[in-house]
């Protein structure tokens, strides 16, 4: 019976050995400036931090191969999650959008983001700076709704109103606390 057990675990070992030859394909497209949304959206500074270290490596062309994308079959999951991702949401291709996909992809955005789905909990351990506190995460959802909001210019995204955490609720010369809607 061990005899099994080691002529199944060198099998194992060899099959291990022979998928590192087939690894993914780590070339990001090139970046169009004019249709990046980093460009064309000009998010606040705290937002588009937040964008680069939770949502970038998925959904864009500026992916950030970590080492052990070169351990099979731990890259095929990874590459098949960043394909995933930019098909659903690409922002290196922003301008490409029209008006109403860019509202509908920012509405979604917020509500992944909401939701706790985005960024994806299997990206997070790797990941701390992906790590969202409630109050980050409700920043950057406020900021996709109200984006998505904005449907002025099919290759323009306007920047929208978004109070930061320390304006809301503040008081008016009119001497009244007024809550921003989002």
């Amino acid at each position: 019976m061990s005899r099994i057990y080691r002529w199944a675990g060198l099998a194992v070992l060899a099959a291990l050995v022979v998928i590192q030859f087939f690894g993914i394909d780590k070339t990001n497209p090139p970046v169009n400036a004019s249709e990046e949304f980093m460009a064309l959206a000009a998010p606040p500074a705290d937002v588009a931090q937040l964008l680069r270290n939770a949502c970038y490596d998925c959904h864009s062309h500026e992916t950030k191969y970590p080492w052990y994308t070169n351990v099979a079959p731990v890259s095929w999951w990874i590459a098949n999650h960043i394909e995933h991702g930019r098909e659903h949401l690409n922002f290196s291709v922003w301008g490409a959008y029209d008006a109403e996909k860019q509202a509908h992809k920012a509405e979604e955005a917020g509500e992944e983001v909401e939701k706790g789905k985005m960024p994806m909990t299997s990206y997070q351990p790797m990941h701390p700076e992906a790590r969202l506190t409630d109050a980050q995460r409700e920043r950057l959802t406020a900021w996709f709704m109200a984006l998505s909001q904005q449907k002025e210019g099919a290759n323009h995204t306007p920047q929208p109103e978004v109070a930061s955490p320390q304006e809301e609720g503040h008081d008016h010369e009119d001497g009244e606390s007024h809550d921003h809607e989002h």
